[in-house]
């Protein structure tokens, strides 16, 4: 007869346990809006500072700005010294509004009440399986944006932050051939489109999409001209013919399987047989294994009628639009570039 196992031993509840990250997730994001907010990380460009002189410099309230760091410090943004000084440390620097891949409008925009007002309402999600966003703001996510330009300038600096800083690693990690058409459906102000062309000087390409948003493209840059033009339409009727390729970045994860298929058949209407379709999204794992979509896969539920999908569920969407999976390439970024073949 075996003894009992002893007893395992309680866990320091001093320390952040996964339990405790999640509880007061909240708290982490308000507490970074809040520097993010006041502009603190731009402060420290230069080395340490206390939070007295980071206060008289941002107008903000000593005492409250040095507990608020304090958080942030203990998870890794922020560094005190033995003198109370505060530095910025290696993951705080994408706070700075002044360096590359700056992630400041993106922390302005999922902190955002858009999202922090909406996630209280996920419980009731659950029950409908409908965006809680609609349910906060009384219209769906889109037509709320249309409605709000302080609220679209927050969600188009947001995604430009984040889709900046991955442009250039997708580009660099395909290879288009020399004279290919790149379409690139629902492609912003052309952010990608810019950085594929820069890849070989002899692609050609077309932006495409809402005509207000073309028309703030930032495709006038040296290298480009004569290579390019724009499109304004909607990718759910129509989209430019004669592509040799075409993008699809960060589009598909914001709608359900239905309306996904009606923009990837516009594409393969314009398609001619053996064109390359390049879907440039997250891709889950099969599992529930750690992955940093996947909090971006709740987002979506919250706040518009799309996810984030696995590999196969990919393979299944295209191959019902007609189109069949020819790999799955992954990027240095979040992306990755799920190629297919119009059949």
């Amino acid at each position: 007869m075996t003894s009992p196992a002893e007893p395992a031993e309680p866990a320091d509840p001093f320390l952040p346990s996964p339990l405790h990250d999640l509880m007061f997730g909240h708290i982490q994001s308000a507490a970074l809006r809040a520097v993010v907010v006041h502009r603190i990380p731009d402060h420290l460009s230069e080395g340490p500072r206390t939070a007295e002189d980071l206060a008289s410099r941002t107008g903000t309230d000593a005492g409250a700005l040095r507990r608020v760091l304090r958080l942030l410090a203990s998870r890794g943004l922020f560094l005190e010294d033995d003198r109370g000084a505060f530095r910025l440390e290696e993951n705080g620097h994408p706070l700075r509004t002044d360096v590359p891949g700056s992630q400041h409008a993106g922390v302005l925009m999922i902190t955002d009440p858009m999202f922090a007002r909406s996630a209280p309402r996920l419980q009731d999600t659950l029950y409908t399986g409908q965006p809680s966003f609609d349910l906060v703001y009384g219209m769906p996510f889109f037509e709320h944006l249309q409605k709000s330009p302080e609220d679209r300038a927050t969600f188009d600096s947001g995604m430009a932050a984040f889709s900046g800083a991955e442009d250039e690693l997708v580009a660099q990690s395909y290879a288009f051939p020399a004279g290919a058409r790149v379409i690139d459906v629902g492609g912003g102000r052309g952010g990608l489109l810019g950085a594929v062309l820069s890849q070989e000087p002899s692609l050609a390409g077309v932006l495409f999409d809402q005509s207000a948003t073309v028309a703030e493209h930032v495709l006038d840059r040296p290298g480009l001209t004569g290579r390019w033009r724009t499109e304004g339409g909607d990718f759910f009727t129509a989209v430019p013919s004669g592509g040799d390729f075409y993008l699809l970045k960060h589009i598909l994860h914001d709608w359900n399987d239905e309306d996904c298929l009606r923009i990837l058949g516009s594409i393969r209407r314009a398609a001619e047989t053996g064109a390359r379709l390049l879907v440039v999204d997250s891709v889950l794992p099969g599992n529930s294994a750690p992955h940093p979509a996947l909090e971006l896969d709740i987002v979506m539920l919250m706040a518009l009628k799309g996810r984030e999908r696995t590999a196969a569920e990919f393979e299944s969407l295209l191959d019902r639009a007609g189109f069949r999976l020819q790999r799955v390439l992954p990027t240095p970024g979040l992306p990755a570039i799920i190629e297919a073949l119009a059949v």
